[in-house]
């Protein structure tokens, strides 16, 4: 749109291959349909379940056995989605851009060939291309798998409960429908093949697979699945210890697949433009977005060796437009990015994490410093759940990560609580501009809140001090 403001005739292509069991969706991509947006609303469902519990002890008469209604929230999430869907649908129209509900395949590096539903076909040719596909969900070539499984590409959809279910694979992605689900009342497993969270903090990653396990999550570690069996109304499954070599199986109502996911670039043609890729992956090496080939440049999650994350590519499409089309010169920066996992506890992050300072930089020139703490609302729940506290007293983290050379400027900001998300975005900002562990000391806390720990924090890892916080 942004380039229709600047005169240009704009074309968007969109087209939505089904699933293996048959989901589709709307226009906006991921995010909107299939990702951040049903996600967070399923993880807020699970947030105010456990609410329920805060409630009765603040004085609320609630029942122990409040239902959830599964269809309601489906529908309702589903009806938003569609809002969002239409409103996109509005805005293309309202700025003259021409929406293609078709396929797009390259030609050539001017001429793309576009299929629509019905298998019609036409052709359209333009002076540049972004390629902004995105990516879908892997399956394993295992027996049944595309049969019986689904993914977090059908999860959010589901027409009934999805009953006893099991997560496959120890992603960000698996871990939040796991909690969630669990949130919800569900019988949820994770089979874990190695370790939880590649690329995040590890310590944090722990903490998080701690927590859920606590709190009624069951994982199965260091397994893997070797085979999907259709048993009435089940699926069974199949699974070996890599360890240990011992086999076993297990029925389940669902089975989710949540094992990486690969961009939808094979087949776009890119080969017939002249645009290099990486055929395994389908990811695009892309120098300031620019691909192999001048006029074909590429965003979001199809790049290689950049953050599979919907504001990324929204920021990286904004600023390319401004340089191709209103004069500007400024990149994208990659760097110093801040995410968050919205796991039952959420985890909210930027800059790096403990283990890739300490490769970077050494361990003598790196500083962390840490607090276990517990939020305000949660310090009358004193209610128990088969022998664990629904509101743990130290449950809840904070780090910081500085760099000592450079008069410890912060290199990395974890924490591990309610309302991450909203802690850490605040905070990248901060440690964009180079902010220094002392510019933290010196800001007065907004008491009280989660956000003040990292205006407090004293203790560092290394002095072995006792980081639980003793007061509010």
């Amino acid at each position: 749109m942004q380039r229709r403001h600047a005169g240009m005739q704009v074309a968007c292509l969109d087209y939505v291959t089904p699933t293996p069991q048959g989901t589709r969706w709307g226009l906006g991509g991921t995010c909107v349909n299939v990702g951040c947006i049903p996600k967070k609303l399923m993880h807020q469902a699970g947030i105010i379940g456990e609410v329920f519990s805060d409630a009765r002890e603040f004085g609320w008469k609630l029942p122990q056995d409040v239902k959830l209604e599964w269809e309601q929230l489906v529908g309702g999430i589903q009806d938003y989605i569609g809002s969002l869907n239409w409103g996109y649908r509005v805005a293309l129209r309202d700025n003259k851009v021409n929406y293609i509900n078709a396929f797009g395949k390259f030609i050539d590096a001017h001429t793309m060939e576009c299929t629509k539903k019905n298998g019609s076909k036409t052709t359209i040719t333009a002076d540049k291309f972004v390629v902004a596909v995105g990516g879908r969900p892997r399956y394993p070539e295992l027996e049944g798998a595309r049969e019986l499984c689904i993914t977090s590409d059908d999860v959010f959809s589901l027409p009934t409960p999805p009953g006893k279910t099991l997560c496959v694979g120890a992603s960000y992605i698996s871990l939040e429908t796991a909690g969630f689900l669990t949130a919800l009342k569900f019988d949820v497993t994770v089979m874990v093949r190695s370790i939880l969270l590649r690329g995040f903090d590890q310590e944090i990653a722990e903490q998080i697979g701690g927590y859920m396990e606590r709190h009624g999550t069951r994982f199965i570690h260091e397994t893997v699945p070797t085979k999907f069996e259709k048993v009435e109304d089940k699926v069974k499954v199949y699974w070996k210890n890599a360890r240990t070599g011992i086999e076993g199986s297990e029925e389940f109502d669902t089975v989710l697949l949540a094992l990486g996911r690969d961009a939808i670039t094979k087949d776009l043609g890119l080969e017939n433009a002249g645009v290099q890729f990486d055929r395994s992956t389908g990811k695009v090496p892309a120098v300031n977005e620019q691909t192999s080939v001048p006029n074909i440049y590429a965003i979001g999650d199809v790049l290689e060796s950049r953050q599979e994350l919907t504001p990324v590519a929204i920021k990286a499409g904004e600023l390319l437009s401004a340089r191709l089309f209103g004069g500007s010169s400024k990149q994208m920066d990659y760097n110093q990015v801040p995410t968050t996992v919205f796991t039952p506890l959420e985890y909210g992050c930027v800059g790096l994490s403990e283990e890739e300072a300490v490769a970077r930089y050494g361990e003598e020139n790196v500083e962390v410093y840490i607090s276990y703490y517990k939020p305000l609302e949660w310090c009358t729940n004193h209610e128990e759940h088969n022998g664990v506290q629904v509101r743990e007293d130290s449950a809840c983290y904070a780090k910081l990560i500085t760099h000592l050379p450079e008069n410890e400027r912060v290199i990395g900001l974890h924490v591990l609580g309610p309302n991450a998300g909203e802690v850490t975005q605040g905070f990248a900002v901060a440690i964009k501009c180079g902010a220094t562990k002392e510019d933290f000391d010196t800001t007065v806390g907004i008491h009280p809140t989660t956000a003040e720990e990292f205006t407090m924090l004293k203790v560092t890892k290394r002095s072995g001090v006792d980081a639980r916080k003793k007061g509010c």
